[in-house]
């Protein structure tokens, strides 16, 4: 009987590579021809008007006069944008999907107490629809405060095309010594869930950042302060997190393993010891010094000053946070001036997702020096220069991933027109039009 049913599937196999070979190929979608009244392409001074964007996949391939269009944009599918100024894909640099909100310690610990990390992941899913449907289509996400590695989850889910999100860059659990983030209880005999993982000692932070990796984490954070305070010299002081040691080891590990470093630092203090630890990117810095916004400049180290989340958050938490808040606006304008990279980053999570638009933070630039223009090259150009993904994304230029949005206005006269998105497009699929 064994030899009788070789001979069959050996018989049968020629069929069955026929059959195979007769199913017809699907045949590749025709390309897109956008046509774009106005356009912004996120790395030039001024707008350009009546152009056509061309895109084949998820790529563009070709950009220019809309009168001057190339042969193989005979029979695309157009989508009609003339009346809309079009721009890249925004993308925010600090986001926590992960989270619905902590303008005070009980909202905090609520979640990470009552909420079980499934449950958590359903709402970060929900939350990337949300981005995306605000024109995000990319972000880093800085940590999933206590949800352990369900961001990788959430950017697989989005990967793969099981359900609509932006492109996200994990940093998974990030860091601090154990006892210095919450959440931290009197009680000793309550082991409760923590925030971030605990890391302890060089062997421990180099054994950290290789478990994070390990996990999926595009990106290493930790936390290198905590505790801020006004100092007799007016200067915005905190407590150091890390020995240098320790945080040299983290940045020397990230680094050795291909992966950045972003180091949350409020105070002058935290701020002093990330920049000594070598970090790419500082997060919040609301008490950088002019002596410190040199080291930034002259090093070339992003700042991602997160000013919606300040702005939110200073009423419910009181005590010094409305005075950070300012002290942040005035080292904005330091910074500007001194040319410093300053990166879109809204902290969304540390304000719910659902209540405000993360856009609003352009507005906030504005307000604070930048130029309209200024402020969508944060979001676009220098965003994609930070994630080390300039010659894929936060441009509209040959080569880079279609990844679009468009608006009814002119954001370089009313820059909150960029919080009423019309038309969304990712990696060439359109998941918003007018």
């Amino acid at each position: 009987m064994r030899s009788l049913a070789l001979c069959l599937a050996v018989s049968l196999f020629p069929l069955v590579l026929a059959g195979q070979a007769a199913t017809p190929r699907p045949a590749p979608s025709p390309p897109v021809l956008i046509k774009a009244g106005r356009l912004i392409d996120g790395r030039s001074d001024t707008p350009q008007a009546n152009v056509g964007i061309l895109v084949e996949g998820e790529r563009i391939t070709w950009v220019g006069p809309l009168a001057q269009l190339p042969g193989e944009a005979r029979g695309a599918k157009v989508v009609d944008l003339s009346a809309l100024t079009v721009l890249p894909g925004f993308i925010d640099t600090h986001t926590h999907l992960l989270l619905q909100g902590d303008p005070t310690s009980e909202s905090y610990d609520r979640q990470l107490l009552y909420q079980s990390i499934p449950y958590r992941a359903i709402l970060g899913a929900r939350n990337a629809r949300l981005a995306l449907e605000h024109g995000f289509t990319a972000l880093r996400d800085l940590e999933t405060e206590g949800a352990m590695y369900a961001d990788v989850d959430i950017k697989r889910a989005v990967s793969e095309g099981e359900i609509p999100g932006p492109r996200i860059f994990t940093s998974t659990r990030a860091m601090a010594p154990t006892g210095m983030y919450p959440i931290v209880s009197s009680n000793w005999e309550l082991e409760l869930p923590h925030g971030v993982q605990p890391v302890d000692g060089v062997d421990g932070a180099r054994l950290a950042v290789r478990e994070q990796v390990a996990h999926g984490a595009d990106w290493i954070k930790f936390y290198a302060d905590r505790r801020y305070y006004f100092g007799p010299d007016s200067v915005l002081r905190s407590w150091v997190n890390f020995t240098d040691d320790e945080a040299r080891a983290i940045v020397d590990e990230a680094h050795r393993l291909g992966r950045r470093v972003a180091a949350h630092a409020i105070g002058a203090d935290g701020i002093a010891a990330a920049l000594r630890a070598g970090v790419n990117s500082i997060e919040h810095g609301h008490g950088l010094t002019d002596s410190l916004i040199d080291v930034l400049a002259t090093r070339g180290v992003y700042w991602v000053p997160t000013v919606t989340v300040s702005r939110y958050v200073a009423g419910p938490r009181g005590g010094p946070w409305g005075a950070m808040a300012e002290h942040q606006r005035r080292a904005f304008a330091r910074a500007l001036k001194r040319g410093v990279k300053i990166v879109f980053g809204t902290d969304v999570g540390g304000f719910p997702w659902t209540e405000l638009n993360e856009a609003k933070e352009f507005a906030y630039y504005v307000q604070y020096g930048m130029t309209p223009m200024q402020a969508i090259r944060s979001a676009t150009s220098l965003a994609a220069e930070l994630l080390g993904e300039q010659g894929r994304l936060g441009a509209i230029a040959p080569g880079m991933y279609a990844d679009l949005v468009a608006v009814a206005g002119d954001p370089l006269r009313d820059v909150t027109e960029l919080e009423r998105v019309r038309f969304v497009m990712k990696g060439g699929a359109v998941y918003l039009s007018p």
